[in-house]
């Protein structure tokens, strides 16, 4: 029963901050109250507080949902046996973490970045994670042109969400775009059956 307990309030958080993060998108972060989050969730303000004290613990969550994704990106590619297929599919986990919440979480970065800025939402983190990351998919014998076009690679991804930013498009044919720019970018693994 608790397992059941604990999904549905992982659930319930998830809910807040997407419509957290779509009103502070839509209208700023400093315009949106505590009120309207809890009215567009249709649950009193009391419900919203059970989940989160302030719209600053909704942002840090958000933010910490995301490095755990990541954490889960690392751990997979710790895990996985080094081969001429890991980077690409690498790539792929890596567009699937920033499809949905985190496309959401770039434009409220975007649109919001004093606030980002001032919370300081574990970016340092962000970047020890991903240099593990690098080295892990890497390898021990890389070339400095394998490394830095997998890290080009793996860092295109928020690069094309950036620039998308303002494009009329759909997230699904921007996500599409940020996979074929990354893919085409992957190195091949120089000598994998030597590894």
């Amino acid at each position: 029963m608790a397992g059941a307990g604990q999904r549905r309030g992982s659930e319930t958080k998830a809910q807040i901050r997407r419509v957290a993060i779509e009103l502070f998108t839509e209208k700023g972060y400093e315009a949106t109250s505590l009120r309207e989050i809890a009215e567009r969730l249709d649950v009193t303000k009391a419900a919203l507080y059970y989940h989160f004290s302030s719209k600053e613990d909704i942002v840090r969550s958000l933010f910490t949902a995301q490095l755990d994704l990541l954490d889960s990106i690392v751990e997979w590619a710790r895990e996985e046996p080094f081969g001429p297929d890991l980077r690409a599919r690498a790539v792929d986990r890596m567009i699937d973490l920033v499809s949905g919440d985190g496309m959401a979480a770039m434009r409220f970065a975007f649109a919001n970045q004093r606030v980002v800025r001032d919370l300081h939402p574990g970016r340092e983190n962000a970047f020890e994670r991903l240099t593990e990351l690098f080295d892990i998919l890497s390898g021990p014998d890389a070339t400095v042109e394998e490394q830095l076009r997998l890290r080009a690679a793996l860092l295109s991804i928020n690069t094309v969400l950036m620039a998308a930013q303002g494009v009329e498009a759909p997230d699904e044919q921007i996500i599409a775009v940020a996979r074929s720019i990354a893919h085409e970018l992957v190195p091949p693994v120089m000598g994998a059956t030597e590894r």
